[in-house]
């Protein structure tokens, strides 16, 4: 499993090409040679660049739901909508498709962070609003999530 850390500010050039940053090239390696899994996220309103070797594990789970159960087959059709694969090109860039870009981004200044084993890429603008809502308390969310996951009892 790849396990990346950082937030890089960056900008997509007018044709929506995006250069990954140096640090997360070195922390993806090997994975820089094979394709990437672009994809909206379920949760928030930005994109998620999944290494193919990420993406594989993720369908690997997804291919064990019975697709005869109406539920698990609406969830694969919602979750794999507008996946696209891509890759880096000769300069080390991705290309956003302009229909991503214009859904997602109001300008060209965008945010990569890392979230594990993926990228997310922000509008930079709503990425900040969400790191800094001031309605989620993250201490309660933190205790909450990770509280019980010591064995240990203090």
């Amino acid at each position: 499993m790849i396990n990346l850390i950082g937030t890089y500010e960056c900008k997509a050039d007018v044709k929506g090409r995006l250069m990954l940053p140096v640090a997360l090239k070195k922390q993806l390696g090997v994975n820089l040679n094979e394709s990437f899994i672009l994809k909206r996220s379920v949760f928030q309103p930005c994109l998620e660049l999944h290494p193919i070797v990420e993406w594989k594990l993720t369908m690997d789970k997804v291919n064990t739901l019975n697709r005869f159960i109406k539920k698990n087959n609406d969830f694969i059709r919602r979750y794999t909508a507008g996946v696209r694969i891509v890759e880096l090109d000769n300069s080390g860039r991705i290309l956003i498709p302009k229909d991503l870009l214009k859904s997602y981004f109001s300008k060209n200044e965008l945010v990569l962070t890392s979230a594990i084993n993926i990228i997310e890429i922000w509008d930079k603008q709503s990425y900040e609003k969400i790191i800094n809502d001031p309605k989620l308390d993250f201490g309660k969310l933190s205790e909450s999530v990770m509280g019980n996951s010591n064995s240990d009892v203090s």
